[in-house]
Formats: structure tokens, C-alpha cells, sequence
């Protein structure tokens, strides 16, 4: 026999080998249930975003006008309800939206409290008065949304309707025989929530507590260039830094006083770092990793811009809501009036994400419209994962950068060290540090460090640069 006739029964064999297996998945695997896998299942729906509710506006109306404009319209005017019994509407009640009396109103629900004004066609209750200008509305059967839950930041309001498109939708995407005992695990029903606080009057510039002073009684600006170098640079812990100062340049130094000396540096230098003309393109990157603030869980959020690799956005907090998410993503975009036409913001699967997209959209001033691309998991099981995965390599790549700073530490002792910390690193990053993208120099050029030949001076120069950033913002 020879190899060709042998290969041809080789495949022969694999080939009915392949028609039976398909066999045994048609009989045994129904492929009805490969629909609830990955991003289908519908214990996916709790981490997507639902899309902004109808809101509508209490607007308070005459009854008599109404009834003018019924006359020129149709002729004749609205006229009183014809009873056929005796009235369950009391004399007293009129119409809270336009005024009518109890002549023009229904009784909606056969003496259980509920009204319907025949000139404005307005449902209320007895007693109801307007606590509240708005209302929320279901996108999908325009039912009134009804508050739920009340959490630290926002309020989570539902429908519940059971004939809402969107829940009857959901439950046909449910397990077959599922108990309904269990249907809670599930999200079914439209939700939205409602933020109590204004996150975008926070103050961006705000100066850490208790920041050091530059008055030297026994150092220089010298000695403090090159303890941040040490501590920022080389990622040298405090004490770490402290004992190279006495070691390697005989100078005599308490690894307190270099925690001042990064205080004091961090202060004057953010505001220069956030208010910097960063050069950015149509696609801007998001992430948010874990670090341990006194053994406990902190994170801090980055975004970048995928051309530049600047970082633009940061924020150090102490849980993963979306208070943090949308004061990182107003540091990105606070020089942006208009975004480019085809910008990007592309980020990971957590709902964080699209929730900020949404308030950026419902601002009154300069509302920014954009969708979030979000690549999920950490494999290319849909199209736009596959497409995207480059871009969200780059800021993992930045995260394991950071890492290499962060691990030195062992942690953070309180929320302030954590928040001048990143400050440093980030002006480390993104005005000192060489890149390979750059051609090995920084990522943003700065001419007065362009004549700098020590890294000490270039640190004296980045505060004496972030001092000049603070009178000229005093100034305005």
C-alpha cells in the first residue's frame, strides 16, 4: 500500500468519525440551549446598561383655555360627565394638572381613589399633589417608572409592568423549566437609576490635605528632586529612598520627610498634569484596576488616548461605582466641546462605563453624545472584542507598568498617600519617562525640560511649571 492510499483511508476514517459525532451533538445537545450560553444568557442582562427612560415634564394647564382651544378645534367645547348614578367623585376634587372640576372627572377605579380629568386626560389619585417636576418613563410600554431601592448615590427606579415588552422579552430568553422561585436571579425589568449627586460640579483641582511646605530649613530643592527621582522613578518605597539618600549621597533624611517631600510635589504638580493640552485623537481607552488601601479593597481608573498614550483621566477611589468612572472620564474630557466624528470610547464589560456615557448625554451644558465599545472577557468570542482587543492590550500594558511602581509598596497606608502617589506616577509617565512608542523619549514634550540633564532638575522644573499653573488659574 502505498502513503497516498493510505492518507485517503486516514480520511475516510476521520470523516465518518467527524458524521457520527455531529450525530451524537444533534441528538444529545439540543442547540436550543447554545442560545442561553455567553452573551446571550439572560444572567448577562444584570452587568448591560438599559438605554435612557422617557422623561416627561409636569406642565400645569388651564382648563378653561383647554376647553377655548376644543372650541375652535372640533366646534364645540368638552362637555360635563353624564352619570348614570350617583356621583363617588366628592365636589372637592379637581383636577391637579389643568384645574376642572368634579363635573369633568372620572372615577377611574370605582371609589378606590384613582381619577381620570376628561379635558386633559390626566390619572391621579386623591390628595396627589406635585412633589416632583419629572417623570420617568419605561423606553419600551411607557409605563410610569416606580421608585425601588434607595443606594448611597443614586435611587433604582423599575417598571413593572407585566406587559412590558422589554420583561416579556427577557422571560422567553429563561431556562425551560425554570421555577419561578428563581426568576429573581435573573434581571427581567427595565431599571434605571437616578443619581442624587451632581458629579460634575465636583472640583477636579482639589489640593491634597495637609500639603508640606517648600520652606528648606536644613535640605534644598536639590535633595527633594532626588528623593523623587528615588521614590517616583525607580519606584523606591519610603524607607527604601530614605536609605539610599543616607547611603549613596551621605544625606541624612527620614523617610517621613520624604512622604512630605511627595505631598508637597504632588500638590503643585497635578494641577499642571490635568490642565496639560494633551494632543488627542478619536479614541480614547478606560480601565480600572485593585489596589489595597490598609488591606483593603481601593481602585484607580485610568483613561488614555490610543494614539498619544498619554493618560488624559484618573481617579483614586474607594469603591467601583460610577462617581469615580465619571469624574476620571471629566478629567478626559475637560477641553472637549465637540467630540470627533467617528471617537470611540472603548473600555471593558463592567456597566460603569455606559452609565457615565448616559449622564455625560443628559447634561444641560456642552452634553457630550458617545457610545461605549466594550470588549468582554478575556478571549474573542464576539466581533467587536475581536476587533477592539488591540486597544484594550494597551492599557492592560499600562497596568502592568503601574504594577511594577505599585507592588513596591505593599499597599497604601490612607487615601491621601494613594492619591499623590498616582499623581506622581502619572507625571512620571507622561512627562519623564522614555517610550518605546516615542522613540524612547517622553510621551509629552515640555521645552523647558528639553536642557535638563538630571532627572533631580527635571522634577524641580515640573513643580516651578506646576507653580506657574496655579497663579494662572488663581488669575482667571
Amino acid at each position: 500500500m502505498t502513503i497516498i492510499q493510505y492518507l485517503c483511508l486516514y480520511i475516510q476514517h476521520l470523516e465518518r468519525t467527524i458524521i457520527s459525532l455531529v450525530g451524537f451533538i444533534a441528538k444529545y445537545i439540543p442547540l436550543g440551549q447554545l442560545a442561553f450560553d455567553g452573551l446571550n444568557s439572560p444572567a448577562y442582562q444584570k452587568f448591560k446598561t438599559d438605554r435612557l427612560p422617557i422623561i416627561r415634564k409636569f406642565e400645569k394647564q388651564d382648563w378653561q383655555f383647554l376647553q377655548e382651544y376644543y372650541r375652535w378645534k372640533y366646534g364645540k367645547p368638552v362637555s360635563p360627565i353624564k352619570r348614570r348614578g350617583e356621583s363617588t367623585v366628592p365636589e372637592s376634587t379637581v383636577c391637579f394638572r389643568c384645574g376642572a372640576p368634579h363635573q369633568y372627572i372620572y372615577d377611574n377605579t370605582g371609589g378606590r381613589g384613582s381619577y381620570l380629568c376628561k379635558v386633559c386626560s390626566c390619572v391621579f389619585a386623591s390628595g396627589e399633589k406635585v412633589t416632583r417636576p419629572l417623570t420617568l418613563v419605561c423606553p419600551y410600554c411607557e409605563h410610569v417608572l416606580q421608585p425601588k431601592k434607595d443606594r448611597k448615590h443614586f435611587t433604582v427606579h423599575k417598571c413593572v409592568n407585566k406587559s412590558c415588552r422589554y420583561y416579556l422579552e427577557n422571560l422567553k430568553k429563561l431556562p425551560a423549566g425554570l421555577p419561578k422561585s428563581e426568576y429573581h436571579i435573573y434581571k427581567l425589568h427595565y431599571i434605571y437609576r437616578e443619581f442624587n449627586i451632581d458629579f460634575f460640579k465636583v472640583d477636579l483641582n482639589s489640593i491634597p490635605d495637609r500639603a508640606f511646605s517648600f520652606t528648606f530649613r536644613t535640605q534644598s530643592s536639590h535633595i527633594m528632586g532626588l528623593c523623587l527621582a528615588y521614590h517616583v522613578n525607580l519606584g523606591l518605597p519610603l524607607r527604601k529612598t530614605a536609605l539610599a539618600m543616607r547611603e549613596i549621597h551621605n544625606v541624612k533624611i527620614s523617610h517621613a520627610m520624604v512622604a512630605n517631600y511627595a505631598k508637597a510635589a504632588a500638590a503643585v504638580i497635578k494641577p499642571l498634569v490635568d490642565n496639560f493640552d494633551y494632543k488627542t485623537s478619536d479614541t480614547f481607552i478606560a480601565d480600572e484596576k485593585y489596589i489595597k488601601v490598609k488591606g483593603k479593597k481601593g481602585f484607580v481608573w485610568f483613561v488614555m488616548d490610543a494614539l498619544s498614550r498619554s493618560i488624559i483621566g484618573y481617579r483614586v477611589s474607594d469603591n467601583r461605582a460610577v462617581g469615580a468612572c465619571i469624574l476620571a472620564m471629566r478629567m478626559a474630557f475637560r477641553k472637549s466641546k465637540q467630540l470627533p466624528e467617528r471617537f470611540r470610547f472603548i473600555a471593558d464589560g463592567y456597566s460603569a462605563y455606559p452609565l457615565a456615557a448616559q449622564q455625560f448625554a443628559l447634561q444641560e451644558e456642552n452634553p457630550l453624545h458617545f457610545e461605549i465599545t466594550q470588549v468582554l472577557g478575556l478571549t474573542n468570542d464576539d466581533a467587536v472584542s475581536a476587533e477592539f482587543r488591540p486597544y484594550k492590550q494597551i492599557i492592560e500594558r499600562l497596568n502592568r507598568t503601574f504594577n511594577s511602581s505599585y507592588r513596591t509598596t505593599c499597599g497604601y497606608d490612607n487615601f491621601d498617600g494613594a492619591n499623590y502617589s498616582v499623581s506622581l506616577w502619572v507625571a512620571y509617565y507622561n512627562f519623564l519617562r522614555p517610550h518605546p512608542v516615542t522613540g524612547f523619549k517622553p510621551l509629552n514634550r515640555i521645552d523647558h525640560l528639553d536642557n535638563a540633564d538630571t532627572m533631580q532638575t527635571k522634577w524641580q522644573l515640573l513643580i516651578f511649571l506646576g507653580q506657574q499653573t496655579i497663579l494662572q488659574m488663581a488669575s482667571k
